[in-house]
């Protein structure tokens, strides 16, 4: 068994690797839709694909967020608080559901490297291990993501990663207590996390066009809060069985999202028979104002054909990372975000361990509460990330609306730890509030944004850098996401308004770091109906000149 699965992987990685250096190798149709193409005798329409990769995607980078919360989940296990009181579990769940000897063993006793005075400090440390390879990955994996096919880089990160976040859990059964191990596990499922958004931004930016883009990534990138919130509550679920459960459950739920992403993603329109018009690709017919109509089906037999020739998009040529950086705009939204997401990730990686070591209502949450209750952050995200694309669709100014809703955060984040502990109600209300506004700029520049810049006028439609450009850009933001978690790790031993300062300086400075771009945006809105009347004006005046001539 385990020698077919290796040669299975060894065949497909070999397929990679062919197809990289011979741009006119044919590539396979996806099998699950070639099985499908057969059952049902004709082909899907063009609607339908594009509903079909949505869902795909958007199922895969779930099982991506979901995979990286059960860290945060675990930690008060790990690293349990030596002053809070024990045997007190209040709402929601309660001792009820949580059985008495993991209680007594794992949360009060925790897990040894993590359970001495340095064990908030190691916590950290495993988080910025997995996130300074997720951002060295990143940049790595944008540019194969624009050279190989993204279907089977994206299958190969997913299932990669699953089997390290399953060996971080099973740390857990084999008893180990050696602290290298589990940064090991860590480091490594972190350069396979680095395949999944560069990946899917891809694929979605090849499927749709710039028209309401940002309304629709808005609602697409709710996977992120979805994955978290999904996460969270899986992880938590099988906490009482021990904590190692929380990393193989997870761990097998990506696995399985990769074979789905395998049998069913069509990661490029050629790839079933339809062309792009932002490739090579000739008589493509282009309906003007429309830039969705740029895509058309082909006559292909339906259910009969079983590989496609390398076309358009995937024939084109890859750029380099100091080109794609040259792009007008990369470089701004680039470190935006890399305080953007240092903000969103010591949210994501500690707010569990926030609530659990916080009075709410004058009581302590339980561990497996705590980790439910951090769900509605996500779900306030998941409002603020369809919001600012909305916002940034109809003002057709996506900096200014990144900005407005960093600058909007700092005093939400200043609500809820000033009035968080007041009760459940209050906690859960300031909470969504500050997630609305955190994760809204977060999910703004790497969807939008990112497919905005990978599709540049500047490439003059010889190159597509959509995987590229958008590593560059979360990449960075990926290195503030490890930055924030490590520094909480540190001063959160010296409370926790120490950590609340430090994120609300960073939101500030995302906000004013684009500020050259929204004076730009600014700019245009203003001189654009200027020069409109000023065209009007010379128009009148062409017109009533021969009117007069006439009249004399």
């Amino acid at each position: 068994m385990i020698d077919e699965v290796f040669q299975f992987f060894w065949a497909e990685f070999c397929l990679i690797v062919k197809m990289s250096r011979n741009s006119d190798t044919t590539r396979r149709i996806p099998p699950g839709i070639l099985l499908i193409r057969r059952i049902r005798g004709r082909d899907w329409s063009l609607a339908t694909y594009r509903y079909v990769v949505l869902f795909v995607t958007f199922i895969a980078y779930a099982c991506y967020h979901a995979s990286r919360k059960p860290t945060s989940i675990v930690k008060s296990v790990l690293c349990p608080d030596p002053n809070r009181p024990l045997g007190r579990y209040p709402w929601p769940i309660g001792n009820a559901f949580m059985k008495e000897n993991f209680m007594e063993n794992d949360i009060n006793m925790g897990w040894p490297p993590f359970n001495g005075p340095d064990g908030t400090s190691k916590l950290g440390e495993i988080d910025v291990a997995f996130l300074a390879c997720y951002a060295l990955g990143m940049y790595a994996a944008g540019h194969l993501g624009d050279t190989l096919d993204l279907r089977l880089f994206l299958t190969t990160g997913m299932i990669g990663s699953g089997i390290f976040i399953g060996l971080f859990g099973m740390g857990y059964f084999w008893n180990v207590h050696v602290f290298w191990y589990f940064l090991v596990m860590q480091m490594v499922a972190g350069l396979f996390q680095a395949t999944g958004w560069p990946s899917v931004v891809a694929v979605i930016g090849g499927w749709f066009g710039k028209r309401k883009r940002g309304l629709i990534m808005g609602i697409w990138n709710a996977h992120t809060s979805v994955g978290n919130i999904s996460g969270s509550l899986l992880a938590a679920a099988v906490l009482e069985y021990g904590w190692g459960w929380s990393f193989i459950v997870p761990g097998a739920f990506i696995v399985m999202g990769g074979l789905m992403v395998y049998l069913f993603l069509a990661a490029y329109p050629e790839d079933v028979g339809f062309t792009s018009s932002h490739g090579s690709v000739s008589n493509v017919e282009v309906v003007p104002n429309d830039q969705e109509a740029h895509i058309r089906k082909e006559n292909v037999e339906a259910g009969e054909m079983n590989v496609v020739s390398k076309h358009g998009s995937v024939s084109r040529r890859s750029i380099g990372l100091l080109q794609a950086c040259l792009i007008p705009g990369v470089i701004p939204f680039a470190l935006c975000l890399f305080f953007a997401k240092l903000v969103a990730y010591t949210f994501l990686y500690w707010l569990p361990f926030y609530l659990s070591q916080t009075e709410i209502g004058g009581e302590y949450v339980s561990v497996k509460s705590a980790g439910n209750l951090s769900t509605f952050f996500d779900v306030g995200g998941i409002v603020g990330g369809i919001l600012a694309g909305y916002v940034s669709d109809k003002l057709n100014a996506r900096a200014t609306t990144a900005a407005c809703f960093m600058y909007a955060a700092i005093p939400s984040m200043l609500l809820y730890r000033t009035y968080g502990y007041i009760s459940q109600t209050v906690n859960i209300v300031l909470m969504m509030i500050a997630g609305l506004f955190i994760n809204g700029p977060y999910a703004l520049i790497t969807t939008a944004v990112s497919a905005d810049l990978g599709t540049h006028s500047s490439l003059r439609g010889d190159s597509r850098a959509l995987a590229t450009v958008t590593a560059i850009i979360d990449g960075t933001g990926s290195v503030g996401a490890a930055l924030g978690p490590l520094i909480t790790g540190f001063i959160s031993t010296k409370g926790w308004d120490a950590v609340f300062v430090m994120l609300m300086i960073g939101a500030l400075v995302a906000g004013l770091l684009l500020s050259r771009l929204i004076v730009a945006e600014i700019t245009e809105k203003t001189c654009k109906p200027m020069s409109q009347s000023s065209n009007q004006q010379s128009l009148g005046a062409h017109v009533t000149q021969p009117l007069l001539s006439d009249r004399r």
